[in-house]
């Protein structure tokens, strides 16, 4: 099972809406995971304009045909997502 940053055991992000590189809920990763989704973090309306002019739009929503994990709901303020650390480093 993985563990958080302090030895412990993983908890959920959030499911509603799925987080996670592998959209489990949890920000959990691998080898697979280039960007490394670790970070949980409460969306707020001011990050979520800063992502969006750094080039990551988190608010809108997006419906890529395929199974249900490659849609994306849009994210508003209060939401919990799993961010890449390695875009934030």
């Amino acid at each position: 099972m993985p563990k958080n940053v302090l030895g412990g055991s993983l908890t959920c992000c959030c499911t509603s809406p799925m987080t996670g590189f592998y959209r489990d809920g949890f920000c959990r990763t691998d080898n697979q995971d280039q960007g490394r989704h670790v970070v949980c973090a409460i969306m707020t309306e001011s990050f979520l304009n800063f992502t969006r002019s750094r080039g990551n739009d988190l608010s809108t929503p997006r419906s890529i045909d395929g199974p249900p994990e490659y849609q994306f709901p849009g994210l508003k303020p209060g939401d919990r997502w799993c961010l890449c650390a390695l875009r934030w480093q």
